[in-house]
């Protein structure tokens, strides 16, 4: 059976949660400053680096990605 492949959005905001969560600058974003996929990676960027100052361990992290 084929995965389905996750939308271009989704995956920006995921890459953003684990660039966040792993403590990474939010200037380290790949996407233009002004299109909407910038703004998913920077959304999932904030989450990942509340969830981080929250105290979640790297497993919470990795299930949290999974359920995304």
């Amino acid at each position: 059976m084929r995965r389905q492949k996750r939308d271009s959005s989704q995956r920006a905001f995921i890459k953003g949660y684990q660039a966040g969560f792993n403590g990474r600058n939010k200037s380290t974003c790949p996407h233009s400053d002004e299109t909407a996929i910038a703004q998913d990676w920077c959304n999932g960027w904030r989450e990942g680096r509340e969830d981080n100052w929250n105290g979640y361990n790297e497993q919470a992290c990795q299930q949290k990605v999974m359920n995304l």
